[in-house]
């Protein structure tokens, strides 16, 4: 059977819902108050768990009362934790999020333990993929540990995907060992130098991706969709219209998603449709890990 293997970060999320982002120096009062499970990886990790995949997740966290909630939350999921590591010396990750009226976010991140992920310690999970295996990576652990995760992934035949957010420079030789990319206009235009302004902008951002050895780019673009482009296709998959109230984990759904419906069917532009429709679904929800959509509310 076909796994996916996430390697990345798990952080809780400190979420204040205000009526709008606040400036330098300002201070809004009458906000309200949430507690949720988080961090790009275990985002992604649940997201992909809750629409029915065997799903390995590696990550570090604290030994703290985040970082055991966090643990219970994976294996409530029925996520396998094997890979899950305890720092004795680093608190677990924390991210502060203020979310507006219109759903926009603004985030802060203090690694912690995801910080001190290590080439050794992702070496263990990476021993158990075959290649029949999706591994998901993104950039919320040391780079260079992604960096080094992507291509022995890669070299053992699993289908790498990296959502390289949040945005950050990766060396070039990394492009080759990516099966698939999934930037949005802002992790594109680092990456690219082109800032994504309209179809032919996100062409010619995919295009340079494409030149740097990745064999499939897919770029999201909030509500409107994602747009694919590969050496022979190039198609935009629109997104389901539906009112946001918090897009805070959108992308890790997407990315979770992709993964699953990429064990399914070899069809990129159905997969990245699937992919669409469970971040819309999770941008009506407040929440990272708790707007995943389950797959019955995909199957009709």
């Amino acid at each position: 059977m076909s796994r996916i293997f996430v390697i990345g970060s798990s952080n809780t999320d400190m979420v204040i819902k205000s009526p709008k982002l606040p400036a330098p120096g300002e201070t809004i009062i009458g906000g309200k108050f949430l507690m949720n499970p988080g961090g790009k990886g275990a985002n992604q990790a649940v997201a992909a768990a809750r629409l029915g995949a065997l799903v390995i997740f590696a990550c570090k966290i604290g030994n703290d009362i985040f970082g055991k909630q966090a643990l219970e939350g994976f294996q409530r999921e029925g996520i396998r934790t094997d890979f899950v590591l305890t720092d004795k010396d680093q608190p677990s990750g924390i991210a502060l999020i203020i979310v507006d009226e219109k759903g926009e976010n603004s985030i802060a991140v203090a690694s912690g333990a995801n910080g001190t992920y290590r080439e050794k310690e992702a070496a263990e999970i990476i021993e158990q993929i075959g290649p029949a295996d999706i591994v998901l990576l993104q950039l919320e652990i040391p780079v260079p540990v992604v960096e080094y995760a992507i291509k022995r992934c890669c070299k053992k035949g699993a289908r790498v995907i990296l959502n390289p957010a949040p945005a950050h420079l990766l060396a070039d030789e990394v492009f080759s060992f990516i099966d698939i990319i999934t930037p949005n206009e802002t992790e594109a235009e680092l990456l690219t130098g082109i800032k994504i302004t309209d179809l032919t902008s996100a062409a010619a951002a995919a295009a340079i991706l494409l030149d740097k050895g990745v064999n499939h780019v897919v770029i999201t673009l909030g509500p409107k969709g994602a747009y694919i482009q590969d050496k022979s296709f190039q198609k935009m998959i629109p997104s389901p219209v539906v009112d946001a109230i918090d897009t805070t984990a959108a992308g890790d759904i997407f990315n979770g998603a992709l993964a699953v419906a990429l064990m399914e069917t070899d069809n990129l532009e159905s997969a990245v449709d699937f992919a669409c429709r469970a971040a819309a679904i999770s941008v009506t929800r407040m929440g990272a890990q708790s707007s995943a959509p389950g797959r019955h509310e995909l199957n009709h």
